[in-house]
């Protein structure tokens, strides 16, 4: 430990060096990790934040809200099976609105939900819709910046219904775009005047349910005509999702593997260059286990300081970017991705390590001597 940490002030320059590319690299890796994880929360919040295990969906449907159509014959069974206060209607729809009096569209999924149900978002400005409310919604607040303000009549463009926004949540969106809630008195009204309906009979995109994997195998066996999807696989199946986190974890991947390979060139360069000093260290009875733990300890210090300088220079791009940017990071991943950086870092110097333990000293001495 000692010759370690002693090298690092002695070569101030090069290991500072060095430590400017981790930084710069583990910034990089930290960043584009949030962008992943906020790219996939803005892509399928409101559904990740539903307080459901499962949802019933009709078969074929590739576990796609869109392509799915269950009616209330299948929401009665499975309230029989699962439990009626287990069990939650829900309807998805895409689909275009603009503020009354203005002619800005805006792109928004509706979301049909029981306003006692436990599915219905906490309000954080504004009423929550109630029983009896009729023609009022729920609104994700990225729609202010819109111009969206509590008593806003916003209009759908594909079926003329108009409803006015009676209060705001927070984080809810689909498909990257703002969710607005509405009763299921108001859905059943948008999809009998889009004539999806079939004899009066309210048509839901799916049921959410909780509970446990037994009952939701009964319900399998119960609903031949429909799927039980677990939200994690109804979550992957949204239009884009895996394809964009693909490629974002692709990214990510390849820069642990860079990092690991900037540091293995870098290490090992210096590694070479102390041949000579290795070599007589080892003549003189250092162990080639004590010289190893010194390069360890080397890489170990210097991802520790870039590490929590990009931790805090992260944070510090967090707060200054824009509100609709799709950034999140939490602690759980944060530490998991300093880990993982930290753990290729090491990996990396073990080809130094390994060069360590080919010096012979008689032969590096010689060659230090020549």
């Amino acid at each position: 430990m000692y010759l370690a940490i002693r090298e690092m002030r002695f070569a101030k320059m090069r290991y500072s060096l060095i430590a400017v590319i981790m930084l710069l690299v583990s910034f990089l890796v930290l960043f584009v990790s949030g962008l992943a994880r906020g790219l996939a929360y803005d892509n399928a919040a409101s559904i990740q934040n539903m307080d459901a295990d499962y949802f019933i969906m009709e078969q074929d449907s590739d576990h796609r809200f869109a392509r799915s159509r269950v009616g209330e014959q299948t929401l009665a069974q499975s309230g029989s099976i699962a439990g009626r206060e287990n069990v939650q209607p829900l309807g998805v729809g895409m689909t275009t609105v603009a503020a009354e009096g203005t002619s800005r569209k805006l792109d928004v999924t509706l979301l049909a939900v029981s306003p006692q149900g436990w599915l219905m978002p906490e309000v954080t400005e504004g009423k929550a819709i109630g029983t009896q409310s009729e023609g009022l919604v729920l609104a994700d607040d990225k729609l202010k910046d819109a111009g969206v303000r509590l008593g806003t009549a916003i209009v759908d463009q594909a079926t003329g219904m108009k409803w006015t926004v009676g209060g705001f949540v927070a984080n809810e969106s689909y498909s990257h775009a703002p969710a607005v809630y509405l009763s299921e008195r108001d859905w059943r009204l948008r999809m009998q005047h889009a004539a999806d309906g079939t004899d009066g009979s309210t048509v839901y995109s799916a049921i959410a349910v909780k509970t446990d994997k037994k009952t939701a195998g009964r319900l399998a066996a119960a609903l031949p005509n429909a799927e039980i999807v677990a939200k994690s696989a109804a979550v992957a199946a949204i239009p884009g999702y895996k394809e964009e986190q693909g490629s974002l974890m692709m990214m990510t991947a390849f820069l642990y593997a860079i990092s690991a390979l900037v540091l293995a060139v870098f290490f090992y360069v210096v590694t070479i260059q102390k041949r000579s000093q290795f070599g007589i260290l080892k003549a003189i009875g250092t162990s080639t286990a004590y010289l190893a733990r010194g390069i360890a300890l080397q890489v170990a210090l210097l991802c520790a300081g870039t590490l929590l300088t990009g931790v805090i220079l992260i944070r510090a791009v967090e707060a200054l970017l824009p509100g609709g940017m799709p950034f999140r990071l939490e602690p759980s991943v944060l530490a998991l991705t300093c880990g993982a950086f930290a753990g290729m870092a090491l990996a990396g110097s073990l080809l130094s390590v390994w060069k360590v333990t080919r010096i012979d000293a008689l032969e590096a001495i010689g060659g230090s001597a020549a």
